[in-house]
């Protein structure tokens, strides 16, 4: 008995550590009024989304849940309007799998909204399979279609400055490897769907120091976070074999939803943070991602290389339709500095 007594105490005692190191949530913090200014979500009818565009419509935001699914986003819509009392939250179809559908979803998105101040580039997914542009469907939705709505929207983001990019990564991308002539197709070897994700993550960081670069001057900034170890849909499909092992781990030591989404809601929200732009955030603080995702390089080649596979460097991709509606902004060009992200990206949706 003595002996099964002393186990239990250090199972607990192991429990308590180990729940306590994993769980290190960011407390609540108070957030500004947001009235007047929209926000889109991706991924925002379930998880850290929904419990991002919660807070943002609490706070009075008009919200646009970009999701995939139309009876979980209307469903999650509803939802936040009835418990903050927001009628501005909407939900919009968008499907980062399909590049098509991110050209629709712009399109749509800037003849019927006028603003845009904040893009919160959410949604998330760790499986295998291709998807119907030719990509890795981790590194597509991950990376690929966030790059491309964030291209698309970018000259509405300027015209509504100071805005702001949060561009949701993880700690994963230490385990990432990008070689941009390779880019978008799944990595070889058994664990290819785990590496797929941990590379797509180690483009989100890059993505957000690259973009930054780009946009230094235009009171647009960006930030890379990693929510934390959090309790979601995201590893839904996990191996079979895999799940009685992890699934109780998550419950027992991860972080909600809510919890989970404190680090994009800061970098979203708290003032101050312009000087960081392009840089990474944990646990509602600055920190120093793995070397590789502080390579200037490498986020060069992956920004030109992700240009050309999603159509807006005259490589592969269909041509971009018109929103019809997007409209021209002057941009300063200052010596030395790279052109801006907007340049292609507008000219494209000017084509037609």
């Amino acid at each position: 008995m003595g002996w099964a007594l002393l186990g239990a105490g250090l199972l607990l005692v192991l429990y308590t550590l180990l729940r306590h190191g994993l769980r290190r949530a960011p407390p609540p913090r108070a957030r500004p009024a947001l009235r007047g200014r929209t926000a889109i979500v991706t991924g925002g009818s379930g998880g850290i989304g929904a419990a991002t565009a919660l807070e943002l419509a609490r706070c009075g935001a008009r919200v646009v849940l970009a999701a995939r699914s139309a009876p979980r986003g209307e469903a999650a819509a509803r939802r936040i309007r009835t418990e903050t009392g927001n009628a501005e939250v909407r939900f919009m179809q968008l499907d980062l799998a399909s590049l098509r559908s991110v050209r629709a979803f712009a399109s749509a998105f800037l003849r019927q909204e006028p603003h845009l101040h904040l893009l919160i580039n959410n949604a998330g997914v760790s499986a295998g399979g291709t998807t119907e542009d030719g990509f890795s469907l981790s590194f597509q939705v991950n990376h690929l279609g966030h790059f491309l709505l964030t291209q698309l929207l970018l000259e509405r983001l300027q015209s509504c400055a100071p805005s702001r990019v949060v561009i949701v990564a993880s700690r994963a991308h230490c385990a990432g490897r990008l070689h941009p002539d390779t880019l978008g197709q799944p990595p070889p070897g058994p664990l290819s769907t785990f590496q797929d994700y941990c590379d797509s993550k180690l483009a989100n960081v890059l993505h957000a120091r690259e973009l930054a670069t780009r946009l230094q001057g235009t009171q647009v900034t960006c930030y890379a976070v990693h929510p934390g170890f959090v309790n979601t849909q995201l590893f839904r499909h996990t191996p079979l074999w895999l799940k009685p092992l992890f699934l109780p781990l998550a419950w027992l030591f991860f972080l909600n939803t809510a919890e989970g989404a404190q680090t994009s809601l800061h970098c979203a929200t708290q003032e101050g943070l312009e000087r960081f732009s392009g840089r990474y955030f944990a646990d509602c603080r600055l920190q120093e991602p793995w070397p590789p995702a502080r390579d200037d390089r490498l986020a060069r080649a992956l920004w030109e290389a992700s240009e050309r596979l999603v159509g807006l460097g005259g490589g592969r991709g269909e041509p971009l339709a018109s929103p019809c509606c997007c409209r021209t902004i002057k941009v300063m060009v200052v010596k030395g500095r790279r052109p801006p992200v907007s340049s292609r990206a507008g000219a494209a949706l000017r084509r037609v």
